[in-house]
Formats: structure tokens, C-alpha cells, sequence
């Protein structure tokens, strides 16, 4: 039986929990490569797939089990691509910045399921598309004094996230969500532990404790996630997903002395109100759909 407020709470604590990763990813990343990072953390991202799918029904054989295993391989790429990216993004422009412009992420989904997905947009949500676009290029402060060319890792990272969410579509129309999860986890595991070799280095002891701490915030935030979906839609979750922002932002003054200014202040203000009008949209398109098939 679904619970939406144990849905909320559980959403609440994951986000909540991914702030946290992300601060402790900056901290690692400014004295580690970010693949080592990254290779690290998918030790407990794969020991925690295998669990998952071990338990489902069907066990491990069934969540191996694809019709796309090309798009679910292709989907752990750019998961992983996006996770390193990321750590790098934290490191050379800034845990607040880089969070302004992952808030982006609903509003790249919307403009690119229109060619990958050939789903159809309104005037609404092209509104919207525009909208939140030009608050990431406040967010982005293109002017002379502000700008760095840098912001390009934060953008390449919503874009690859952005991409990574059109193929979970796509493959979650014939696969099972044990499978997708077990691809997403395993193709990272296997690609980062095949690069980490090239760029090891010895880690300190005293951060190994970090270590511990962003795997252990990596199953606990994920577990949370999936039970949010359980007893809530996309929709529900969406606008919780935007406390990662506030909450990271705040780590990043905090705690790294980051400051924020008034045109990232406002450009994600801009972006998280064109990201919510666009996924509250794509819901009243999807159940209007829904509508007329069920009544045909």
C-alpha cells in the first residue's frame, strides 16, 4: 500500500543525502582525481545492485535479462561520464554554481525528447524551454568580468544527465527497473575500474574515512530514492528534487566559503520555476493522453 507522506519524507532524506555526497565528492575531488572518486564509489554502488537484483523476482538472471542492452549500456556510460564531469565541475567552478546548472537537467530532458523520443511539445512548454534556458546563461554569467570557460563542465554534465534520463525512458518501456538499475550500476563499476589503474594515487589515511562516507551516502541516498518512487510519481518527487539545490548550495558557502551571487541567486530561481511548470506539464499532457486512449 503507497504512502505519500512516507513517499515525501523518504525523498526528503535522499536529497538531503545527495547534498551531502556531493560536498564530500568536492572535498575528495580537490585532492584525488576524480575518477578514483568515482571508482569508489561505484564499489558500493555495484555491491548494492547486486543485493537489489539478488532479491527481486527472478533474481540476478532476470535483472541481466535486456531487450536494449545496447541503450542500457550506453545509459551507464553517460551515468558514469556524468558523476566524473561532475567532481570536476565541483572542483574548478564550484559546488553552488554547478548545482544552479544541474537544476537544468527537467528543461534539457524537454528539449531533447522532441527529437530522441518524438514526443510533441505545446507552446506551454516551449515557453517554459526558453524560459529556464535563459536563466542557466544567467546562471552561467556570460559577461566579461564572470565568465569562465570552465561552466562548460557543469552544462555537459546536465546534458549527459538530461540524455541519460531520455534513455531511461526509452528502455523503461521493455525492461524491468531491477535491470536498468543493475546496467546503470554495473557498466559504471565495470568502465571507472578499468580507467582507475591509469590515474591511481595513494589515498591518505584520513580520508579514507570520506571514502566510507560517500559510499555509505551513495546506498543510503539511492534506497531512499527508490522508495520515494514506490509511493510517489515523478511529478510528486520532482519539486523535493530541488531541495538538493538549496541545501548543496548552502554546504558550499558554508563550509567551502563559496559565495553566492545575485545572477546565480536568480537564474536558478528562473530555472527551478521553468523545471516544475515543465514536469507538472508533461503530467497534464501524459494523463490528457491517457484520457482519450482509455475512453477509445
Amino acid at each position: 500500500m503507497k504512502s505519500t507522506p512516507l513517499g515525501y519524507l523518504f525523498a526528503i532524506i535522499a536529497y538531503t543525502v545527495f547534498s551531502c555526497q556531493d560536498g564530500i565528492s568536492k572535498h575528495l575531488g580537490d585532492s584525488y582525481s576524480p575518477v578514483v572518486v568515482a571508482t569508489i564509489r561505484y564499489w558500493a554502488f555495484a555491491g548494492f545492485a547486486l543485493v537489489l537484483a539478488s532479491r527481486a523476482p527472478g533474481g540476478l538472471r532476470a535483472a541481466v535479462r535486456s531487450q536494449r542492452p545496447v541503450l542500457q549500456v550506453l545509459r551507464g556510460v553517460l551515468l558514469g561520464a556524468q558523476i566524473v564531469v561532475s567532481i570536476w565541475a565541483f572542483r574548478y567552478v564550484g559546488l553552488a554554481q554547478s548545482q544552479a546548472v544541474f537544476a537544468s537537467g527537467p528543461i534539457f530532458v524537454a528539449l531533447l525528447s522532441v527529437p530522441l523520443l518524438g514526443e510533441k511539445v505545446g507552446w506551454r512548454r516551449w515557453s517554459a524551454i526558453s524560459v529556464g534556458l535563459v536563466g542557466v546563461l544567467l546562471i552561467l554569467s556570460p559577461k566579461a568580468d564572470g565568465f569562465t570557460p570552465l561552466v562548460v563542465l557543469p552544462l555537459a554534465c546536465a546534458l549527459c544527465g538530461a540524455l541519460y534520463g531520455i534513455l531511461t525512458r526509452l528502455v523503461s518501456r521493455v525492461d524491468l527497473p531491477e535491470t536498468s538499475f543493475f546496467y546503470m550500476c554495473m557498466v559504471g563499476f565495470a568502465g571507472s575500474n578499468l580507467i582507475a589503474p591509469f590515474v591511481f594515487e595513494g589515498i591518505a589515511q584520513k580520508d579514507w574515512f570520506w571514502m566510507l562516507a560517500l559510499c555509505c551516502t551513495g546506498i543510503v541516498g539511492h534506497f531512499c530514492l527508490i522508495k520515494a518512487y514506490d509511493n510517489l510519481s515523478a511529478v510528486q518527487v520532482q519539486p523535493i528534487a530541488y531541495w538538493q539545490l538549496v541545501l548543496a548550495s548552502l554546504i558550499a558557502v558554508v563550509v567551502f566559503g563559496e559565495s553566492l551571487k545575485v545572477n546565480m541567486v536568480l537564474g536558478s530561481l528562473i530555472v527551478v520555476a521553468a523545471g516544475l511548470f515543465t514536469v507538472w506539464r508533461e503530467h497534464v499532457v501524459a494523463a490528457r493522453n491517457a484520457k482519450l486512449v482509455s475512453s477509445q
